[in-house]
């Protein structure tokens, strides 16, 4: 494993995260989700990004348990805040009421005092960015937090909040977006407010969705218990990558993959890696092995050949229209 700063802060985090979107108290059982976390220690992944509404609150409840007993100073765990996660009108969103109630129940759900990034997990248009901002100062300052960072906000958003948390004194680090070789929309914008800013990438969705694992054949069905036709493992987001056109480019990845040693999965990863401004690629897992499969991309440094042949193989296909960050942000109140 290597580990780099987040931003340029001084916080220093796995490069691979191990994060628990869409396993931890939903797909799998909990005794393979501690399995994994068990698997990611041992492969010296010290990061863990979650959130409150991850399988409706269990997959915190679940990350907890499976971390007891580690020694807390060695780990940096994130969580976020912003979808519903009860049925009340307060229960979501980021105004005060509900940053202030959401940090201490997922505090109490994974049984530890304090996190080391708090997360925006959207940006809240219903909400003024000043009652946001002063909220998650009253977190840091009060101890609860040391960092805070956003997910899926736009380069204009970003420096509004950057702006505000200076005045606030609260460090504004990160920004968690979807990031792969056929998600690019974050480079036109995103990363260069957050270069001059100071944030760093912590990204999800590296392999995206699975896609660029190369186990979605063209003109095939897709494998039986895949994500792809599991409503509850996110099939809807990867729908957009299912057709034949984006399956063959991908496929003309596996010559490239087996020329840098690496597997599909790996060489995916590995690609995120190579942005600068990305200090984290998270990665899931519902089996062990999962695990120890993808951090073989970490310190992997691909040379501008292997680069070129993945821009040949995905450019026709890849998104990257700065416009389409706003693909992932609701158009009204969650």
């Amino acid at each position: 494993m290597e580990y780099r700063h987040l931003g340029r802060s001084g916080l220093v985090i796995s490069e691979i995260a191990y994060g628990n979107w869409l396993t931890h108290g939903s797909q799998v059982e909990e005794d393979a989700a501690t399995a994994c976390v068990r698997a990611a220690l041992d492969a010296g992944i010290t990061t863990f990004d979650t959130a409150d509404v991850y399988a409706q609150t269990r997959a915190e409840s679940v990350l907890g348990r499976a971390l007891k007993g580690e020694r807390r100073e060695g780990l940096e765990i994130f969580t976020k805040v912003y979808w519903p996660t009860g049925p009340g009108r307060n229960d979501r969103g980021l105004s005060r009421k509900h940053i202030m109630e959401s940090i201490d129940n997922s505090l109490r759900r994974l049984q530890t005092d304090h996190v080391d990034l708090y997360q925006a997990h959207r940006f809240d248009r219903f909400t003024p960015l000043e009652e946001t901002m002063e909220a998650f100062a009253d977190v840091v300052h009060s101890g609860k937090a040391h960092y805070i960072g956003v997910s899926e906000w736009t380069a204009d958003q970003i420096r509004r909040a950057h702006a505000l948390a200076r005045e606030l004194h609260i460090p504004l680090v990160s920004n968690q977006p979807q990031y792969s070789a056929l998600w690019r929309v974050i480079e036109g914008e995103v990363v260069p407010a957050c270069e001059e800013l100071g944030l760093g990438q912590v990204v999800f969705s590296p392999v995206a969705q699975g896609v660029l694992t190369g186990k979605y054949l063209p003109g095939e069905q897709p494998p039986a218990g895949s994500r792809a036709t599991d409503d509850k493992g996110g099939a809807g987001m990867i729908s957009r990558w299912m057709s034949d056109e984006v399956l063959e480019r991908v496929q003309l990845l596996q010559p490239v993959a087996a020329d840098a040693g690496l597997s599909m999965a790996q060489l995916a990863v590995a690609w995120v890696l190579q942005n600068p401004n990305v200090s984290a690629a998270i990665v899931g897992a519902s089996r062990p092995e999962q695990v120890t499969e993808n951090v073989k991309a970490a310190g992997v440094r691909l040379d501008a050949d292997l680069l070129a042949r993945i821009e040949d193989a995905l450019a026709p296909v890849a998104a990257t229209d700065p416009k389409r960050v706003h693909d992932n942000v609701p158009a009204q109140r969650p």
